[in-house]
């Protein structure tokens, strides 16, 4: 259902694009393309997160680690984004972004929590025990595009990029039994995607797209889900600002180390959508 209201979303955005036509009054006899070659935007993710947590090899108890272990729900963090045109006609295209996620909780849990550990024990940790909580994620996202059709309006490209994505969960209770269990790995996961850039005006742009993956191995399976739009607005000659949205599913389930740098037993489910707001550097 995430995976389909969000194509939706896309679909709209792109059908919208073809019905307004918005007037081109800045000199539109002009030979300059509108597309810049080097960009650099740097802001803060305002964003809300849900994380579902299952550790072990299906005998663990699935947990809304928000709901349950009290991380913070919402979150704002720095992020960057770059991409370069680096070639004359300015259809390749290199994209890179970077922000982090720090989150920790501490609560009294209000029901049981059952998960396997590393030797295949099946842990109990009984209601009213005091539980700190840590769940650390980095993303690193490159990709490359190829625009596949491109004018003075409009920027249509596919690309192909790979997430590089630390993981750092970390569970340590004290009570009637004391737990202390960390779980790192590093997901980097392949995607494909569309993107797409339009023109309002010389001044007014709008930036869309989204990246998806899907990839069953052994007992490995895994699904990235990335959506994004933004309103840019350039009123001046290399600098500007922008509004955004952005969002983002994460699915892993794994029994070990089936697909490379993963060596992790359970399930994990991330997700955040929120607002970019930030300045852009280009020229």
């Amino acid at each position: 259902m995430f995976l389909k209201r969000k194509c939706l979303c896309v679909f709209f955005v792109v059908s919208l694009l073809f019905v307004v036509q918005p007037a081109w009054a800045e000199n539109p006899a002009s030979k300059d393309t509108p597309w810049e070659k080097f960009s650099l935007n740097t802001g803060y993710f305002i964003s809300n997160t849900n994380t579902d947590l299952s550790l072990g090899s299906g005998l663990g108890v699935t947990v809304d680690v928000e709901e349950l272990l009290g991380l913070d729900t919402t979150n704002s963090v720095f992020r960057v984004d770059a991409f370069w045109r680096f070639t004359e006609n300015r259809r390749h295209r290199l994209d890179f972004t970077w922000f982090s996620f720090r989150r920790d909780g501490n609560r009294t849990i209000g029901k049981d929590i059952e998960y396997e550990d590393d030797e295949g024990n099946i842990i109990t940790i009984p209601v009213g025990s005091q539980v700190n909580t840590k769940f650390n994620l980095d993303i690193y996202k490159a990709a490359y595009s190829y625009s596949f059709f491109q004018d003075d309006r409009m920027d249509l490209a596919a690309n192909i990029g790979l997430y590089i994505m630390p993981i750092d969960i970390g569970l340590n209770a004290t009570g009637a039994i004391n737990v202390d269990e960390t779980e790192r790995f590093t997901a980097p996961l392949p995607t494909f995607g569309l993107r797409m850039d339009f023109a309002i005006t010389p001044k007014w742009f709008l930036r869309s797209g989204f990246d998806v993956f899907y990839l069953e191995i052994k007992e490995f399976k895994g699904t990235v889900y990335e959506s994004h739009a933004a309103i840019e607005y350039l009123p001046w000659k290399h600098f500007g600002f922008g509004l955004g949205f952005n969002a983002f599913n994460l699915d892993i389930e794994a029994d070990g180390e089936d697909y490379p740098q993963i060596d992790f037993v359970g399930e994990l489910n991330f997700k955040y959508s929120g607002l970019l707001l930030y300045a852009k550097v280009f020229f």
